[in-house]
């Protein structure tokens, strides 16, 4: 830019310089300053114009450049190897880092139920490379929201998932999104608070606070004697005596006089019994 107001000047001097040999005067008219200045005033639009056109050319020239090299990398006109992949590798290691913790570390000792951790893992995975995925297209928060809501409907409804097992469920859904559709507003420094927050987190629920886990498991009892108020210290004598179990409370659910059967509630601290039981969670028949 500099360069051609330079000329422009040059230009201009040089027409005055011109003006001057040519009539040998040492004065110049009024009408002849005037005709040099439209003189050097076209010829700047035809250089101005000239350059552009060479800047055109040169950008086009650049693009087809540009193209080869891409071509060259690609193929059937999908890249090869985008920038991206190193973004997706580093969180995809982060997040899995933070799964492995939560599901591996802290629930997987105490509830010793491999089909969660398998299907922890698993989610985590699916939901992470689903979000980092369509996450190209800029779908957003609504996606995020989306799929809260559809495993929020699902949740599995063939086997019914305890409450606690469902929240560690929305956990690491909720950190393989967070993770996943992180943008440039939150930097790497955020991202690993965040997830550093919600580790400790659990894991201070989990073992710091020594918070029991109440499971619950659906009886059909046939001694239907026992269900009046009056014999329930001897009802829950049978049950624990049966059950092997060392029941906290129960709850009397559907009796059915015809059959003489009675629907039980029992409830009981799973880490405290000798045996493991699945818990049935929280819907009845």
């Amino acid at each position: 830019m500099h360069r051609t107001k330079l000329l422009f000047f040059i230009l201009y001097l040089f027409s005055i310089q011109l003006a001057f040999s040519q009539n040998n005067n040492p004065t110049v008219s009024l009408q002849e300053l005037q005709e040099i200045e439209l003189t050097v005033k076209q010829t700047s639009k035809e250089i101005k114009s000239s350059t552009k056109k060479l800047n055109e050319v040169g950008d086009k020239i650049e693009n087809i450049k540009n193209n080869k090299q891409q071509k060259s990398k690609s193929f059937l006109d999908v890249k090869l190897y985008d920038d991206d992949f190193i973004k997706l590798a580093f969180r995809f290691l982060l997040n899995l880092l933070a799964i492995v913790l939560i599901a591996r570390a802290i629930y997987y000792p105490l509830a010793k139920r491999k089909d969660y951790l398998f299907t922890y893992i698993m989610i985590s995975i699916l939901v992470f490379f689903i979000c980092f995925t369509l996450k190209k297209f800029e779908l957003g928060l609504g996606m995020a929201l989306g799929l809260f809501a559809i495993f929020g409907i699902i949740r599995y409804r063939t086997d019914p998932i305890p409450i606690k097992e469902m929240t560690y469920l929305f956990i690491v859904i909720g950190i393989s999104v967070i993770n996943a559709l992180a943008n440039k507003k939150m930097s790497y420094a955020e991202l690993l608070l965040t997830n550093s927050v919600i580790i400790f987190a659990t894991y201070g629920m989990e073992r710091l606070w020594l918070l029991k886990h109440e499971s619950r498991k659906v009886i059909t009892y046939e001694k239907i004697e026992l269900i009046v108020p009056e014999n329930h210290p001897k009802l829950k004598e049978d049950l624990e005596r049966r059950t092997g179990l060392k029941i906290t409370r129960f709850e009397i659910g559907k009796i059915n006089f015809l059959n003489d059967t009675a629907q039980i509630f029992i409830h009981y601290y799973a880490d405290e019994q000798d045996g493991k039981f699945k818990d049935e969670g929280l819907r009845s028949e």
